[in-house]
């Protein structure tokens, strides 16, 4: 091919020079013939402009880990309710204490035959102990070595997690669903180690149509890896169709129903809300001592409120 290459070079000099003038031509290269297949797999394909850009600029998926967690959610000033958190005193003899362990260790049984980390805590009606139950079963489940937990206050119509925490209630989950922060900024770390928090940030009038816009979805996709549960609150389910929302980004549910108080009508209609493979079981609140001690219902009791 080179011979060919050098003959059509010197004639082209040989008619420029009988026409006086010169010109260096500019020959394409000849098509290279295709390679043994063997040949063809040792040679490394070059990047293509879109892969060179990704592996220089990883997303923000990919750089979402523990420790810049930890870095961009530094500890922050909490004053716990001490008559509605259990374990921030580490006091393991208070009343409902060991009730929420037999929870935890339910919940670790239930997960040995199904996935599940993504748990949601809601009751029919309001006042019925379910902020109470889902923050104490993230304390409970970060007294455990290593274990990771995040609870997720996402009643927007209601706040009220942060008080129990004796945390601010914004920026939080609002404030995340609306873009106006990133999920750093929502997030605080408190005096329990490993134990995370999400509050709901400020009341908005539109919380459906927020539930529902795909960035809570997203935000449980980024932040999945780095705990293992993460706990959600929510609006109670007969008043208003936004645990409803929540149910579908989770991998179980917890029905909270207060002892001498919840209509069993009304609890039976607000289990109907959600399928059957969702329902883990019932949490029985406010029940006397007595009545703590013995089974009930498919689910476990807790002797202490609200």
């Amino acid at each position: 091919m080179s011979r060919i290459h050098d003959a059509l070079k010197r004639a082209e000099q040989e008619r420029a020079t009988s026409a006086g003038t010169y010109v260096e031509p500019v020959f394409q290269q000849p098509p290279a013939f295709p390679q043994p297949e063997e040949q063809r797999e040792n040679i490394p394909s070059p990047p293509s402009p879109q892969r060179s850009s990704a592996l220089a600029m990883p997303t923000m998926a990919s750089g979402l880990n523990y420790e810049s967690l930890l870095a961009r959610c530094p500890q922050t000033e909490w004053s716990p309710d001490p008559r509605t958190m259990l374990f921030f005193q580490g006091d393991d003899s208070r009343v409902g204490a060991e009730e929420f362990r037999t929870l935890r260790n339910r919940l670790y049984q239930i997960r040995e035959k199904m996935p599940l980390k993504r748990l949601l805590v809601t009751s029919a009606l309001p006042k019925e102990g379910k902020s109470f139950v889902a923050a104490n079963l993230a304390q409970v489940m970060v007294r455990q070595h290593g274990r990771r937990a995040l609870v997720i206050d996402a009643d927007l119509r209601n706040p009220g997690m942060h008080r129990h925490f004796g945390a601010v209630q914004s920026p939080g989950l609002a404030e995340y669903l609306l873009a106006e922060c990133d999920e750093f900024a929502a997030l605080q770390r408190g005096p329990m180690e490993n134990l995370f928090f999400m509050p709901a940030g400020r009341a908005v009038p539109s919380a459906p149509e927020l539930l529902a816009n795909g960035r809570l979805k997203l935000f449980l996709q980024r932040v999945e890896p780095l705990f293992d549960w993460i706990i959600m609150d929510t609006s109670p389910v007969i008043p208003v169709s936004d645990a409803t929302l929540v149910a579908g980004c989770c991998d179980g549910i917890l029905m909270v129903v207060r002892s001498n108080a919840t209509p069993s009508d009304l609890a039976r209609r607000a289990r109907e809300e959600f399928p059957d493979k969702l329902l883990l079981g019932v949490v029985l609140n406010g029940a006397s001592r007595e009545h703590a001690r013995s089974k009930y219902y498919y689910g476990e009791a807790v002797n202490s409120q609200p």
